[in-house]
């Protein structure tokens, strides 16, 4: 539903972000091992259902892949919402390379659209106009 928790740090702790998907699978050991070399341990997180979040407001919600998009459900509120088209990592790749190389490309893109994010929400707010 939204981009990682990392973007609680990156805004300066005025975000806050939550994660959901239609079918969620454990997390990934590659991705846990990409984010902490970035310095984000989500080693202790769960993956949970979208429909946990059905009755919770949001100002926005963001899909990232396109099963997702397909049955976001409507949520409270009204939110605004973004598609960000995102190759799911883990299926990308046939060995332990192509599969770390997958990872770090998702998380360089999640990280640059995050920024983008922050700024915008920061800009439209009247707050800080750079994050990261």
């Amino acid at each position: 539903l939204a981009p990682p928790p990392a973007s609680i740090h990156r805004s300066g702790h005025t975000i806050q972000a939550r994660s959901a998907g239609s079918h969620p699978k454990p997390l990934h050991p590659v991705g846990v091992e990409v984010m902490a070399a970035r310095g984000i341990d989500i080693s202790g997180n769960t993956t949970k259902h979208l429909r946990r979040y059905a009755r919770s407001h949001f100002d926005r919600v963001i899909t990232l892949c396109d099963k997702v998009r397909e049955v976001c459900p409507e949520l409270p509120g009204d939110p605004t919402t973004a598609h960000w088209t995102l190759p799911d990592p883990a299926a990308e790749a046939a060995d332990d390379r192509q599969t770390h190389a997958a990872f770090e490309r998702t998380a360089d893109d999640l990280e640059a659209r995050v920024d983008q994010l922050i700024a915008h929400v920061f800009a439209s707010q009247g707050g800080p106009t750079h994050a990261g």
